[in-house]
């Protein structure tokens, strides 16, 4: 029982430690939408896309951690990183070069 509380409350600090970190990346940035997806062994990917059209990334240990950030930092949650939202994110001349070195074998 006690190994159960143990992880329940290194979670919790966890998911309060990313709610944070999102609430902070929202307030810097006029807002932010999210959303969440499976990594595998790693966790889960919450991205972060600010009002601002500026983005980032944070990694929970876990998908349900991660959805418990989410939660707590009161963000608008997005199930997909589907066109309309992916729209929103200001890619700048680094994120361009980058890509076209990416087709181009650099």
């Amino acid at each position: 029982m006690a190994d159960t509380q143990q992880v329940d409350a290194n979670a919790e600090r966890k998911a309060a430690r990313l709610a944070k970190q999102i609430s902070t990346f929202a307030k810097a940035h006029g807002g932010a939408e999210g959303q969440v997806a499976y990594i595998g062994e790693r966790g889960a990917r919450i991205a972060l896309v600010g009002e601002d059209g500026e983005w980032g990334n944070l990694v929970a240990p876990t998908y349900d951690i991660a959805r418990q950030a989410v939660a707590k930092s009161g963000i608008t949650v997005h199930e997909d990183f589907d066109g309309e939202f992916a729209a929103k994110v200001k890619t700048g001349r680094y994120e361009w070069k980058r890509m076209a070195g990416i087709q181009i074998g650099g």
